[in-house]
């Protein structure tokens, strides 16, 4: 299968189904001497693993990562680094009932469409079970961005149409599963999120990005533009649907003026470029929102095709996320990673 990896300097593929004996990936062009071992993995795995919070599945996966080349005595060696992740609570006879069946807003259709054969058990490559491999990577990838002091954070900004207003102190969304820092928002989140289990549908979401001390100068012109290259990264996690930077969809509704991040002896006066111009990190802070669709494993009843195109009506059962949020937080957060060092080791070689 073509497209299964991502990054020039800094190169990631992933493995594996959902319901396959394991998931993992390859990474290549992580520099030598950074030390890293299984527990600095399993530590970001941790933050994105089924079976945690009120909107979670109940499938629960210990997600151990096991480290099967490319480092020495604990540190990288240079050479390509092969991380797999066993897949150890598969429950695939959830899914015999509906093989037949195309799940709607699924990869059902179009994987059966490309290839005339897909695994209908949790939507094998299409499942976000593959996030998981991402999260690993992404923590290799923090490990070269370590080194230039650059940090990144992600936080819940909005579930079911239900927005974070107080976002100025993001430490806050450590009080709570859903990872967002406005307490008030998030009772009400949690209320909604139980209403529309108890109706046996799901919500979506939007998700801050945030990157600090991304230095100036980092990006490529034109094409391998660092924020089409952000956009790109997120936009390949499979629940995300739209992609902001900086202002975003706002830019189109103010004037030039308004927009315009004036320049001040002192740095920049707004940042409603996101940090980047031109396609180049200009020193602010890097800003991109993604926008999640629902989870489409539901319960309600949904019209259908089977394989021989007859008309027929599904009901997904099993075990599902409610939404996709907070847990993809995390994927966020790795693809950032993996984007910005990627970037980072290409400027390097220009040096």
């Amino acid at each position: 299968m073509s497209g299964s990896s991502f990054g020039k300097a800094f190169n990631i593929t992933t493995f594996g189904e959902s319901h396959g004996q394991a998931i993992g990936v390859v990474i290549q062009g992580c520099p030598p001497g950074l030390a890293i071992d299984e527990a600095l993995i399993q530590k970001a795995l941790d933050k994105r693993k089924p079976g945690q919070g009120i909107s979670g599945t109940k499938r629960k996966e210990p997600d151990h990562p096991i480290i099967m080349s490319g480092t020495f005595n604990g540190l990288t060696t240079g050479t390509p680094i092969m991380i797999m992740i066993e897949n150890k609570d598969a429950k695939s006879k959830s899914y015999d009932n509906i093989a037949s069946l195309f799940r709607p807003g699924h990869g059902d259709y179009t994987y059966q469409a490309k290839y005339g054969i897909r695994d209908f058990r949790g939507g094998g490559r299409a499942s976000a079970r593959e996030t998981a491999a991402r999260v690993a990577a992404g923590a290799v990838a923090q490990l070269v961005l370590d080194q230039q002091g650059i940090k990144i954070k992600t936080y819940t900004l909005e579930i079911g149409g239900i927005r974070a207003n107080r976002i100025d102190d993001i430490s806050q969304k450590a009080k709570n599963d859903l990872l967002c820092p406005d307490s008030e928002a998030v009772r009400k989140m949690e209320l909604k999120i139980a209403d529309v289990k108890k109706q046996g549908d799901s919500l979506g979401g939007v998700v801050q990005i945030i990157a600090s001390n991304v230095p100036a100068g980092i990006g490529e012109p034109v094409f391998d533009k660092l924020d089409a290259d952000i956009a790109k990264a997120l936009m390949s996690i499979g629940a995300v649907k739209a992609v902001e930077i900086g202002a975003g969809t706002c830019a189109s509704q103010m004037t030039g003026f308004e927009n315009n991040d004036q320049i001040l002896p002192d740095g920049f006066q707004t940042n409603h470029s996101g940090g980047i111009l031109a396609g180049i990190s200009n020193g602010d802070d890097i800003i991109a929102r993604v926008h999640v669709k629902p989870i489409p494993s539901i319960l309600k009843p949904q019209k259908t095709i089977d394989e021989n195109g007859n008309s027929r009506e599904i009901s997904t059962q099993g075990r599902h996320d409610i939404c996709a949020i907070p847990r993809i937080n995390m994927v966020c957060e790795a693809m950032m990673a993996i984007v910005l060092t990627d970037h980072i080791l290409r400027q390097k070689t220009l040096g």
